[in-house]
């Protein structure tokens, strides 16, 4: 096999998937699931429709692996050696993400989507299971350090982080600090410890 005949990893392959996925970002962050199309995330993206729906297949799993793509490239699971900073730096990842213009308008979009769309609750309960399986990994681990009760439920301990901040930026549209972040993990570790989430 010759150079001119070998796959190179990220060659262009990998450049027009993260094309699509920041163009699929964008897209919904303007105008909303509902308002975009395979055709207009290819336009924006720069590639051929046909590449997109050979790839993808259809607009909700386009959507979904774009998102989650984004979500792994923005809020990792951290792997500090203490759950207590695995937790606050997970928090302040979240807030970052949803503080931000960007992200902001994106998840509102894709939220007010699910509301009505069966399609799209699909998408986002398969999007959130693969963000569950990264993060339970400090839950597991805090377990295993003896930090955390045995049994500590890691969908109840992101949902203890996560949701004060959802709520602020969907409900009360108070502003998303840093701070707040480090109290919501605080609080999600206190419950934690103290058995809450425990199911043992």
């Amino acid at each position: 096999m010759t150079a001119s005949t070998t796959r190179r990893p990220g060659g262009r392959t990998a450049r027009n998937t993260a094309a699509v996925f920041t163009a699929t970002v964008d897209e919904l962050a303007d105008r909303g699931f509902d308002e975009i199309s395979i055709e207009s995330i290819a336009a924006r993206a720069g590639v051929h429709k046909t590449t997109v729906y050979r790839r993808w297949g259809s607009k909700a799993e386009l959507v979904r692996q774009a998102l989650a793509a984004t979500a792994q490239s923005m809020i990792e699971a951290p792997d500090t050696g203490t759950v207590s900073e695995d937790l606050r730096l997970l928090s302040r990842a979240v807030q970052a993400t949803l503080g931000s213009p960007r992200g902001a308008a994106t998840t509102r979009s894709v939220l007010a989507g699910a509301a009505a769309s069966p399609e799209i609750r699909a998408m986002m309960a398969k999007f959130w299971d693969t963000r569950l399986a990264a993060i339970a990994a400090i839950i597991d681990r805090g377990v295993a350090r003896g930090e955390l009760p045995a049994g500590t439920e890691p969908a109840g301990v992101m949902h203890a982080v996560a949701a004060p901040l959802y709520y602020r930026l969907l409900v009360t549209g108070e502003p998303l600090t840093p701070e707040h972040a480090d109290e919501t993990a605080a609080a999600a570790l206190a419950a934690a410890r103290a058995g809450v989430f425990s199911r043992t």
